[in-house]
């Protein structure tokens, strides 16, 4: 049993990465969804008076309660992607993949909080008293997500494309894939509402390739010889 232990960790590292990278895929693109419907990027103070309606403050409050947990399940994400490629792989794009991750985390935590400031805000002042707060509030969760997270999401995006290509990992279309994504998300995302989602798009339809090539070298090692 003893001996067999590489060989299982080989295989059990890519479906982790799989299945967290599907649970990730989902919870951030929800709460983007949410976030986007309950807090409009274009409106202006007025809208904070909306926010006192039950549906758009569920919305956001939905989309708080999920933001920690798909930063929990990125991070898994990002380790057994590294674990997986950090041995065979140059130390240089394995740090750049685990650093674009981190702060890709931190500045999503970022957004989040000042979503939170922005909701607990328009519950609790008038719109003459909160106007000014209001539209900062907004514009910092918004410039945050969508400047400087996506771009983040853009390095790693990018990052993982060239070492799934060089390891092959990943086959040519999805690399291809992986560099428009990360072009979106460096000059689209801050100035094309909901582009954005391309990120958990193109997380999802990695995690489902791992997915399936885990399964599919699992079928193979159990096969008789």
């Amino acid at each position: 049993m003893q001996g067999n232990r590489p060989g299982q960790q080989a295989l059990e590292t890519p479906r982790a990465a799989g299945l967290a990278g599907v649970v990730f895929a989902l919870l951030i693109a929800a709460a983007i969804v949410l976030i986007r419907l309950g807090i409009p990027e274009g409106a202006d103070a007025a809208t904070a008076q909306e926010l006192s309606d039950s549906s758009r403050r569920d919305a956001v409050r939905a989309a708080l309660a999920l933001v920690p947990f798909a930063g929990i399940f990125f991070l898994w994400f990002v380790g057994a992607l590294r674990a997986h490629v950090g041995q065979v792989e140059d130390k240089f794009l394995a740090t750049v993949l685990l650093g674009s991750g981190l702060v890709f985390t931190a500045t999503m935590f970022g957004a989040a909080a000042a979503a939170a400031s922005v909701l607990s805000l328009a519950h609790t002042s008038g719109a003459s008293a909160g106007a000014s707060t209001w539209d900062f509030g907004r514009q910092f969760a918004y410039t945050l997500m969508t400047g400087y997270a996506m771009r983040m999401a853009a390095v790693f995006v990018c990052s993982m494309s060239v070492i799934g290509h060089r390891m092959g990992v990943l086959p040519r279309p999805l690399s291809v894939v992986g560099f428009l994504t990360a072009l979106t998300l460096l000059f689209v995302s801050s100035n094309v509402p909901w582009a954005e989602l391309v990120f958990p798009a193109w997380s999802l339809v990695v995690s489902l390739h791992i997915l399936v090539a885990s399964g599919r070298n699992r079928r193979r090692a159990a096969a008789p010889a």
